[in-house]
């Protein structure tokens, strides 16, 4: 698996999506961790746009071409 052919998405891809898993986890841990009855201004606002900033990397790392491509 040394050949890049055999991949489907390039290097700066993978890296992308791992980028946006980490900032998905990062969201989600933070609407979890809001103490009390979780209608914390952090649960119910700053965590959902840090999920959806993950999710905006997943379509942009699917849908990012590299420039090498022919």
């Amino acid at each position: 698996m040394s050949d890049d052919k055999n991949l489907t998405f390039g290097k700066k891809n993978y890296i992308i999506m791992i980028g946006g898993i980490l900032v998905l986890i990062l969201g989600f841990v933070i609407m979890a961790s809001d103490g009390g009855d979780g209608f914390g201004t952090t649960a119910m606002t700053v965590g959902p746009i840090i999920v959806l900033i993950g999710l905006i990397a997943q379509f942009v790392a699917i849908l990012h071409r590299s420039k090498t491509e022919e």
